[in-house]
């Protein structure tokens, strides 16, 4: 009897677990997060919960053709901003919630 009550309460409780790892909701829902880079990006940065870590940020920044990225910090819209270097000028960057690199 006792088993069963551990194996029940195990069940149950995976099931919270479950419900506890919905996706946060997008705030805005005219600009969704995609994985395809074909999909055309927004005109400016996507406001939204980044989970981007700052290596990440880099990272995806200088695979767009930025380099000696810096200075980046997230904004209060969740989107990391910085500094980089492209066609040997600098240029101020971002990168939203998405991933989309922004030259601003």
């Amino acid at each position: 009897m006792k088993r069963v009550f551990i194996a029940a309460a195990a069940l149950a409780m995976s099931g919270v677990a479950a419900l506890a790892q919905a996706p946060a909701a997008n705030p805005d829902p005219a600009t969704p997060a995609t994985n395809n880079p074909d999909t055309n990006r927004p005109a400016m940065p996507a406001k939204g919960a980044n989970s981007f870590t700052e290596s990440q940020a880099k990272t995806r920044i200088e695979a767009k053709g930025f380099t000696n990225v810096n200075g980046l910090a997230k904004d209060n819209d969740g989107v990391w901003r910085g500094k980089g270097m492209k066609a040997g000028a600098a240029v101020d960057v971002a990168l939203d919630y998405q991933g989309n690199v922004f030259p601003n």
